[in-house]
């Protein structure tokens, strides 16, 4: 018999609100974006109280303009593109041929926008409007540079603290 305990769905443990979803966002590629923004507004219309803690990489979500969000081949063979009837992968060495990323983010770009998918201002602007918390990582801020008037209305500010303080009190925690 072991010695640990399994949690059923139903036991929370103590000072853990079962309707709390909290997300560290730490890409900020258009195909990154998607993830954390989707789940987050998901679970938000479904009555959880969310937060999304944006640092390093990820920060730039939170920027004004995200209009020009690209992805990146690079790293990513999984990444197939419906073309020509099938799915294309792209081999790594096609990344480093300039204008590919901005090639494949025009191709995906018109993927999203013909499938009907909402953009990635459109989402935020959700979760906005459904009251998810948006938290800012202070000590990114700095390390690259912005300020807080680079950023959209409405998000939080805060460090490394902050988040562990919402995540320790998540019934649901993810890192994206």
């Amino acid at each position: 018999m072991s010695n640990i305990t399994e949690m059923g769905a139903s036991e929370i443990q103590p000072g853990i609100n079962p309707n709390t979803m909290s997300i560290i966002v730490t890409k900020g590629t258009l195909d990154w974006a998607y993830p954390p923004f989707i789940l987050g507004t998901t679970a938000a219309a479904m009555g959880l109280e969310v937060t999304m803690f944006f640092t390093f990489y990820g920060l730039p979500l939170l920027l004004k303009d995200v209009d020009k969000l690209q992805i990146s081949s690079l790293g990513n063979p999984a990444m197939k593109m419906p073309m020509m009837g099938m799915h294309m992968g792209m081999p790594n060495i096609v990344s480093a041929i300039p204008g590919i990323d901005a090639a494949a983010s025009k191709m995906m770009k018109n993927l999203i926008k013909k499938k009907g998918v909402a953009s990635i201002p459109e989402l935020r602007e959700l979760a906005v409007e459904a009251d998810v918390r948006l938290i800012a990582c202070q000590m990114t801020l700095d390390l690259f540079e912005y300020s807080t008037d680079d950023m959209i209305e409405g998000i939080e500010i805060g460090g490394a603290a902050t988040y562990i303080e919402v995540a320790t009190q998540s019934h649901i925690n993810l890192f994206i």
